[in-house]
């Protein structure tokens, strides 16, 4: 049992004057965690995909990608978008990162699915992808009621994906502190995106942040430090994580978010 009160919607917790967030104590709920933490009923289902590419193959991978995804994400055919698309700089070498945005849920997602099955150019698409890979995995995820929903953004920008497994049962302790602790770290305008997963790797919440290069990022983050309580939300937040990973990654030409 998550050792913090959790009241009846996150949102109202998080900003009403008064009400402590380090509370000893959780009430048993009826409540799924992804109500609580999320904007509304009908918020946005997100898919990250993480793509080991052959060595060899990663400029003609990044090509194919760039002639394809586009296509898709300017369709209004699909109800979906591209929220950007990188290559891993920094972490797992040879590594892209798509990640998309299906508005309408999973009904959006289905429906996305059905109609890129009969998509040929799609289907010749992965069948070339598929020659170039090593391996492959995607999540479904949720964003966090108090983060801001990614948009595109003008580059040139470094993007940071801070990945958290966390210890069962300790999300709605991460999204009590981090409804805070997100109010240190938008001074710069560096917060892209908050999300937690639903289908894949559970209890994994993955941060996204934009940095202008490694020196911004290194005084943004030393930044925060001299906010008071940015000390207290790591000191509480660290015993929640079982596992935690930084990729550095750059934008490919198709990206959104650049």
């Amino acid at each position: 049992m998550s050792p913090f009160t959790c009241v009846l919607t996150l949102p109202s917790v998080f900003f009403l004057q008064g009400v402590s967030l380090f509370v000893r104590k959780v009430d048993p709920r009826k409540d799924a965690h992804s109500h609580l933490l999320t904007k509304n009923e009908e918020s946005n289902l997100y898919k990250i995909q993480f793509h080991n590419v052959k060595p060899e193959c990663l400029d003609a991978y990044n090509q194919l990608c760039e002639e394809t995804l586009p296509s898709i994400h300017n369709d209004k055919y699909y109800p979906c978008e591209l929220v950007g698309t990188w290559n891993t700089w920094y972490g797992e070498q040879d590594q892209a990162v798509h990640m998309w945005r299906y508005r309408g849920g999973y009904p959006a997602l289905t429906e996305v699915m059905s109609k890129l099955r009969q998509n040929k150019e799609f289907m010749k698409y992965r069948e070339e992808r598929g020659k170039m890979l090593l391996s492959r995995r995607n999540q479904l995820l949720l964003e966090f009621s108090f983060w801001n929903e990614p948009i595109p953004r003008k580059g040139p920008n470094i993007y940071e994906l801070r990945s958290y497994q966390l210890r069962p049962g300790t999300m709605i302790e991460w999204g009590n502190y981090w409804a805070r602790a997100i109010g240190y770290r938008q001074h710069n305008s560096e917060a892209v995106g908050g999300f937690f997963s639903q289908i894949g790797n559970l209890y994994m919440v993955h941060h996204l942040w934009a940095y202008k290069d490694l020196e911004a990022r290194e005084a943004t983050r030393n930044a925060a430090w001299q906010h008071e309580g940015w000390d207290e939300v790591v000191y509480y937040t660290v015993p929640l994580i079982q596992h935690m990973d930084s990729r550095i990654m750059i934008p490919m030409k198709a990206s959104p978010l650049q």
